[in-house]
């Protein structure tokens, strides 16, 4: 219950004004009772005194014994208290109430002494006589100008205590209502102070929880206003700060998403903080089992850790190349340092440079292989010009056969310009595709027709099996003739005799599927991923004829038409190639 504001105030406001009204109690029952006994003092000397002046002519003669008993007892039904009259040397003369007789001396008693001292006395004291709390008030009596005794009048003190509790219970009484308007005053401020701390701390808990809208209509002017104001301003800030937060946030995490390059932040443990999605491709990590792992176990190659570690032991730059694998990336490793010294605070960027690398092998292929298949013609160009130079051109019958040689070299480097330049138009576009529905057949017969003898030569049998009903398909038939063409062609030359080449098509999806199958001598794995590229032959392929770019402008041929082309074979057991064709 004393966690809360607002009973602490109630509570501290209730025992404040307890204490204070106790306070006032005991202090006006102790003024009460002093003023009342002020007051009887008062009243009792003035009656001692007109006692004494009665009977002073008493005490100056001899009086009969009883007599001034007598005396006493009318007196204290006048007076309504008990009276003693008192000699000059103590003896007790009359009294009211008791016998006399069993009285001792009275001349050293406390009102007495201060009577003979100082004209009159009184004192409050427990009277053995009567068994209760008394006071006395004693003044002398003189007769011409001698002190002839001394008259006492006692009252008990019942009716002041009586008095005194009445007051005291009163004065209770009225504290209770007061304590009890307290305490409803005292909870009713509290309420009304610790309400608005209670909705204030209700907002920022919301706002804990992620609600960034919360607001508070300000109540009052006084501090809890000003507070209340302040949370506002504070709040509208905050959610300021944390859209601008997120929004940053957003298109780093867009820029880290969509690079190609893999990003890779750890901390000062060597933690994983974070990893875009391009880092857990290349590393063939899980972007959540990855954050909050360290480095180690997230790269999972000793020459990236090692370089990792080296960085953050020089807290230097390490750039070095580094392939995973045998078939796997080709990566530059960058590690930059962040943060202090002694610290494993790193940024890794794994840049893929597996196609760069790959361009860099096709292009130096390239270059060998076009090397090596202009280098064939022209040698036997040279050695033809030479063996004619030296004499063969007067020979009759060796003249003509070494010029039908020369004509055919050339021919066949003619064939491979013109190729390099089809290819080159194919590539860059310049070719105009003329697109129009047409059936498979127009595309398929014909060429399988054309390239009949040529099988029929080789010892294969070569059919076309085309099923009925297959839908139209976009293309330009004489570039589609183009491919088959030469995927037929190929299929005839690495077939051995008494083998068979058949073209088939059926519907995939939203495009028409063209193969090409043979049981030829087949392409090996490592030759399969690279066979449409230019200029390119396997090891099966270089003791044959042609220029290795048929497949490439294949391949450019279906890509301008919106399709796909891939091979599947198995070595000594044939192979399959597909194409695909929009339908129309």
């Amino acid at each position: 219950m004393f966690r809360s504001i607002r009973w602490r105030i109630a509570v501290s406001y209730v025992i404040l004004t307890l204490a204070a009204a106790a306070l006032l109690a005991v202090r006006l029952s102790a003024l009460v009772r002093r003023a009342h006994l002020a007051d009887l003092e008062n009243r009792l000397l003035s009656q001692a005194r007109l006692v004494g002046d009665g009977l002073a002519p008493s005490l100056a003669r001899i009086a009969p014994d009883g007599a001034l008993d007598a005396e006493a007892r009318r007196y204290a039904d006048l007076l309504g208290a008990r009276v003693t009259i008192i000699a000059a040397d103590g003896a007790v003369l009359g009294e009211s109430h008791e016998d006399r007789a069993r009285m001792d001396n009275y001349l050293y008693r406390p009102e007495v002494q201060q009577a003979l001292a100082n004209g009159q006395g009184s004192s409050i004291r427990h009277s053995e006589t009567v068994g209760y709390d008394m006071m006395y008030a004693a003044v002398p009596v003189y007769s011409a100008g001698r002190l002839s005794g001394f008259v006492r009048v006692a009252l008990p003190l019942r009716q002041i205590e009586t008095n005194v509790a009445r007051l005291r219970q009163t004065i209770l009484l009225t504290t209770l209502i007061a304590v009890t308007l307290a305490a409803l005053l005292a909870v009713l401020v509290a309420e009304r102070t610790a309400r608005p701390v209670r909705q204030l701390t209700a907002a920022v808990e919301r706002m804990a929880a992620g609600d960034l809208n919360v607001r508070l209509l300000p109540s009052t002017r006084d501090e809890i206003g000003t507070l209340t104001r302040a949370f506002n301003q504070m709040a509208e800030r905050l959610r300021e700060t944390v859209n601008t937060l997120s929004e940053e946030h957003s298109r780093l995490a867009a820029v880290l998403d969509a690079m190609a390059d893999g990003v890779i932040i750890t901390d000062g443990d060597g933690r994983v903080r974070l990893i875009n999605p391009a880092a857990v491709g290349l590393l063939n990590a899980t972007a959540d089992g990855a954050v909050g792992q360290t480095f180690a176990a997230v790269a999972r190659d000793h020459r990236i850790i090692e370089l990792w570690q080296r960085c953050c032991a020089e807290r230097l730059e390490q750039v070095e190349p580094i392939e995973i694998g045998r078939q796997g990336p080709f990566l530059q490793v960058v590690v930059t340092p962040l943060g202090a010294e002694r610290s494993q605070a790193c940024i890794v960027i794994l840049q893929d440079l597996t196609r760069v690398r790959r361009l860099e092998t096709i292009r130096r292929d390239f270059i060998s292989n076009i090397s090596h298949e202009l280098r064939t013609p022209l040698a036997a160009l040279k050695a033809l010009v030479e063996t004619l130079r030296d004499g063969a051109l007067e020979d009759p019958q060796a003249a003509p056969r070494f010029l039908e040689r020369m004509e055919a070299e050339v021919d066949a480097l003619a064939q491979m310009v013109q190729e390099l330049l089809e290819l080159s138009r194919v590539e860059s576009g310049q070719v105009p595709l003329n697109p129009m529905p047409v059936s498979v057949q127009e595309i398929v017969l014909p060429t399988v027709e054309r390239l009949q003898p040529q099988a029929e030569r080789a010892g294969i049998h070569l059919t076309a099996e085309l099923a009925s009903g297959l839908p139209m398909v976009l293309a330009d038939v004489d570039r589609a003739s183009q491919v088959v063409a030469n995927l037929v062609h190929n299929a005839i030359k690495f077939t051995p005799p008494g083998g068979s080449v058949v073209v088939r098509a059926s519907v995939e999806e939203k495009s028409l599927l063209v193969s090409v199958q043979d049981t030829g001598v087949g392409i090996a794995p490592d030759d399969l991923p690279r066979i449409f590229e230019r200029f390119y032959k396997a090891d099966r392929a270089r003791s044959g004829g042609g220029t290795g770019l048929g497949l490439a402008i294949a391949r450019h041929i279906v890509q301008a038409h919106g399709g796909r082309i891939w091979a599947e074979s198995t070595p000594g057991c044939g192979s399959t190639f597909h194409f695909t064709l929009p339908l129309a």
